[in-house]
């Protein structure tokens, strides 16, 4: 029985010792860094992207703002002025300004959310592309493993400038 025991454990001792031998063989492969706030603010996609949004949402916010300013000048007028009005002008101005508000309003929350949807769609994107530029250069250099933003790495084993330089020359592999 204790025999048994001894082969079982010697066995068991093995086992952990080829098992240690195999994730020390793995853990050796080799890994590279990217600092992915510079890859995204210095990527050519992400300047596209903004000028993009640039171009689809300025005239809109322009309009707003132009009738946030205009609505504002009439309340102001209403304020001052309401006191000198019929009840009915005063009725029918406070009500076409409430209407006013709310339509605004409505604009300002659709202007939001049509924002936040394009935005979502272009960053979707260009994530893609660049994730797809990381890929390709990591298999270049045989790299295992890529590690976003780390604490401290070697510049030795940092690719951001090289997958920049990719995205840049606008290769995709």
């Amino acid at each position: 029985m204790h025999t048994v025991s001894k082969l079982i454990a010697s066995v068991l001792a093995a086992g952990l010792m080829l098992a240690a031998g195999s994730a020390t063989a793995q853990a050796q492969g080799k890994i590279a860094t990217i600092r992915a706030a510079e890859l995204v603010q210095n990527s050519p996609q992400f300047k596209a992207g903004q000028t993009q949004m640039k171009s689809e949402f300025d005239k809109r916010k322009s309009d707003l703002e132009a009738e946030a300013k205009k609505l504002g000048e009439d309340l102001q007028k209403f304020k001052r002025e309401q006191d000198v009005m019929s009840a009915d002008a005063r009725s029918k101005t406070e009500k076409d300004l409430n209407t006013r508000k709310i339509d605004f309003d409505y604009k300002q929350r659709q202007f939001g959310e049509d924002f936040q949807k394009r935005d979502k769609e272009l960053t979707e994107s260009m994530m893609g592309k660049i994730k797809a530029v990381i890929e390709a250069v990591a298999k270049e250099k045989g790299v295992d493993v890529v590690v976003q933003d780390p604490v401290y790495a070697t510049p030795a084993i940092d690719i951001t400038d090289d997958v920049l330089k990719r995205l840049s020359a606008g290769t995709g592999k």
